[in-house]
């Protein structure tokens, strides 16, 4: 995925209520931005850390800014939630996550389980189906490896149940954790901050929920899902450990 203008650089003054970040361009100018990232950002919401923000010209836009990219523990870490369906998207266009090849019809957002919907579901000719569902992750507390989540993830836990519903029901699942950042070699489970998730993980994975993690390229003008890295399948680790 290629940003479709040059970001824009400063330091982050402050993330709050969620969705607002304020910060300093290096031109000295105030902003208020849009920060897309329900979660804590543990680690990657420090103020004084470099930032890299998008600019939409769209004039129904409350806020003009969106906070894209965090300069965190010598890395480019990806802040915005709402990007891996779109790399995901032309990863899967372009081939480049090997094990979700073949598949004939990619369609977004249908609707399955308890009121929710998938982010894809992938389908072939001959009827087979694949339920996709994807996550992102920023979260590095330990050298080479990332974590999901960052704080209690109620709603991620309700989608690998509803996962193992459509494994029961005799398709495939997968739920795919993409990285936006370049220095992880291995992703575990956060059970620190979200033992139950982690518990449901082991548990959807046991019953045929496929986990696949995937890191990706990283720069100011250029993101794209490019590697499979590994599941530290029930490890309990500690920050800095």
């Amino acid at each position: 995925m290629n940003f479709p203008q040059p970001l824009a650089h400063g330091q982050l003054v402050a993330r709050y209520k969620r969705f607002f970040a304020d910060v300093a361009l290096d031109d000295g100018t105030a902003i208020t931005a849009h920060c897309p990232n329900p979660g804590a950002m543990l680690g990657v919401n420090t103020p004084g850390l470099g930032v890299w923000l998008s600019r939409s010209d769209d004039p129904k836009r409350k806020l003009a800014w969106t906070l894209e990219l965090v300069q965190a523990d010598g890395a480019l870490v990806g802040v915005n939630t709402m990007l891996p369906n779109r790399l995901v998207a032309e990863a899967l266009a372009g081939d480049a996550i090997a094990e979700l090849t073949g598949y004939d019809i990619h369609r977004r957002e249908v609707k399955y389980g308890d009121s929710s919907r998938v982010d894809f579901l992938l389908e072939k000719e001959t009827g087979e189906r694949c339920w996709l569902e994807i996550k992102n992750v920023h979260l590095s507390r330990t050298p080479g490896l990332a974590e999901f989540p960052d704080c209690v993830a109620a709603r991620s836990t309700k989608h690998l149940r509803e996962l193992e519903t459509m494994v029961a029901a005799g398709d495939r699942a997968v739920a795919l954790f993409v990285v936006q950042r370049e220095d992880c070699q291995a992703f575990s489970a956060c059970t620190e901050l979200d033992p139950a998730f982690a518990a449901a993980l082991e548990r959807s994975a046991d019953a045929g929920v496929e986990v696949l993690v995937y890191a990706c390229e990283m720069s100011q003008s250029v993101i794209a899902v490019r590697r499979r890295i590994a599941w530290a399948r029930g490890a309990t680790i500690s920050p800095g450990q």
